[in-house]
Formats: C-alpha cells, sequence, structure tokens
C-alpha cells in the first residue's frame, strides 16, 4: 500500500524530475501554526467522519486560521488524483471506489461545526464516467437536508472527459455558488496544468450561468508562476465574458522541489492593483493578495458578493 507522506510514493509522476529550488519567503508570506483549542477541535470532527480536507491535502497556508474558527474545505472522491499538475501537492494515481456515504458524513460534518457556509471541492476523478459530478449532487442534498439555512460553495473539476449534460447534475441541485479554477493563464497550462484545457474551464463557467443565470460563479488563478502582469488582465476579461463574478488571486506556493518553481514573490501592492483592475472590470467580489485562496473568508466574501448583487439590481438586502 503507497504510503502518501512519502513524496515519492505521493507524487511518483514528479520523482524524476530535476529539483526545482525553494525560495525563502518575504515577511508577508509568514503564518503561525496552527494550535488553537478551534484548530484541534476542527480536526477531530474531521478525523471523526472520516473526512479529507483540502486545507491538509493541498498544504494552505491558512489552515491554522480557519480551523480555528470551525471553518474547513471538505474535499470529496477520496485523496488521490487522477492528474498531475505540476503545482497541486494533492495525491496523484488511480483512486479507490467512490463512498456510497461519504455525502452524509459530510452533512454530518457540517452540522457538527455550525457552518453557515461550506465549500466542497474534489479531486479530479477522470476515471469516472461522469467525473464525479452525481457525487456532487448526492452530497450538495445531503448538506441541504442536514442544514437548510448553510449555504453551500463547490469548487469543482473541469469534468474534461464527460459529456456536456453531466455540468446539469450539478448545476440541478443548486450550489450557491458554482467554482471552478483556470489556475494559471493560458499561455502556462503546458507545463502548470498539462491535463486541462483553458478554453474548455472557461466554457465551463459560461455554461453553468447559461443553466442558471441566478447562480453566482467563480474562479481564481495563482501568480508567481511566471506569468505577465498583461496575461492577468486577459484572464480577468475572458471570466468577466463568461460573466463570472468572483474572482481570487493569490500568491503560488511550492510544495516541494519536485513541484514547479515559484518564479517570485508579489508584492502585496501588485495584489492591490490585480484588485482595483478586476472591480473596474465589473466583478461583484474580488479577493487579491498573496495569502488568498479559493476557500479563504469564503462565508464573508459570499455575504458580500450577494449584498453587491443586490446593490447592482436596485434590491433592498
Amino acid at each position: 500500500m503507497r504510503d502518501l507522506k512519502i513524496p515519492s510514493q505521493r507524487h511518483p509522476e514528479k520523482a524524476h524530475k530535476v529539483d526545482n529550488p525553494q525560495p525563502k519567503k518575504p515577511d508577508w508570506i509568514r503564518v503561525k501554526a496552527p494550535v488553537s483549542e478551534g484548530y484541534k477541535t476542527t480536526r477531530n470532527i474531521m478525523r471523526d467522519n472520516s473526512l479529507v480536507t483540502v486545507c491538509e491535502e493541498a498544504g494552505c497556508p491558512n489552515v491554522g486560521e480557519c480551523w480555528s474558527q470551525g471553518h474547513a474545505t471538505m474535499m470529496i472522491m477520496g485523496d488521490i488524483c487522477t492528474r498531475g499538475c505540476s503545482f497541486c501537492n494533492i495525491a496523484t494515481g488511480k483512486p479507490s471506489n467512490l463512498d456510497i456515504f461519504e455525502p452524509g458524513r459530510v452533512a454530518v460534518a457540517v452540522k457538527k461545526l455550525g457552518l453557515k457556509h461550506v465549500v466542497i471541492t474534489s479531486v479530479d476523478r477522470d476515471d469516472l464516467e461522469d467525473g464525479g459530478a452525481d457525487h456532487f449532487a448526492q452530497t450538495i442534498r445531503a448538506v441541504r437536508k442536514q442544514s437548510p439555512d448553510t449555504t453551500i460553495e463547490i469548487l469543482t473539476p473541469d469534468f474534461l472527459k464527460c459529456e456536456d449534460r453531466i455540468l446539469e447534475t450539478v448545476v440541478r441541485a443548486k450550489p450557491d455558488v458554482f467554482n471552478h479554477n483556470l489556475e494559471t493563464v493560458p499561455g502556462l497550462y503546458p507545463k502548470v496544468r498539462p491535463g486541462a484545457r483553458y478554453f474548455h474551464s472557461l466554457r465551463l463557467l459560461q455554461r453553468v450561468k447559461e443553466l442558471d443565470n441566478s447562480m453566482f460563479t467563480k474562479s481564481g488563478i495563482m501568480v508567481g508562476l511566471g506569468e505577465d502582469k498583461q496575461a492577468v488582465t486577459q484572464v480577468m476579461d475572458d471570466l468577466r465574458s463568461a460573466e463570472v463574478d468572483f474572482l481570487t488571486i493569490g500568491q503560488y506556493l511550492q510544495p516541494t522541489a519536485k513541484h514547479h518553481g515559484v518564479d517570485r514573490f508579489v508584492h502585496p501592492d501588485e495584489f492591490s492593483a490585480y484588485e482595483q483592475a478586476a472591480y473596474g472590470k465589473g466583478f461583484l467580489m474580488v479577493s487579491a493578495s498573496p495569502l488568498t485562496r479559493s476557500s479563504y473568508h469564503a462565508g464573508e466574501d459570499f455575504k458580500k458578493m450577494r449584498k453587491a448583487r443586490y446593490i447592482k439590481l436596485g434590491i433592498e438586502s
């Protein structure tokens, strides 16, 4: 059996790659180690319900802050991904069969944590005919049943190898936010996200709006991978052409020496400039900072985004 704590077994597709230097992080990137009682409580609830979180699997720098507040991003369909993106710390390989009881366990954990907003993501499951779309839908419905007042945000794979109709399965389950990350600019896809297609991901987000125009859509990219400012601006324009409501931009942090190298650490002032530019292009909500991640402060940001829509439509919240 594979030991996913051993890098060569966790990422066999990267084992042969030349090491990339890991530069020292600047002061604005540093975070405190997770030690609070709230963190331990959240961790115990995840363990007791045999749940996987992207917070741990992807090595998120915000895990201490989020878990101390009882916020965790659930990762469904296992902890092994069928893709091998060069930036990602999630294990790569052949996943196990879906756990039919997992949607129920996620719902129980959401209720125990008392979450008012939950983010549910997954590994890529190219081995499944529907890419895991029905499993997403079942999880959404299970959470709705247990916690009807909780708003639900999903962060999905691209369903690249599935029929177009598969997307309807997820949209019909009525998540409050449909998130799918572009991750980087199109010119870097061959190196950073080789198993994906930029314009397919963009079209996926556009189709969500076509299926349900009232649903909030969201996407994000990392910077510091080798992109330039013009390419980032073009991604903003592409996302607005797909009517995406919410944009996140965060600093790429290299998980190991075998992963894609950090090209540079983007200064907080540059993130502020990206945020201002994105709002100018019409996004309802923008989160751009070195430590921004898809689910970072997701609940608070959802409220801000919903309020922005109400104001735009002239509706009292």
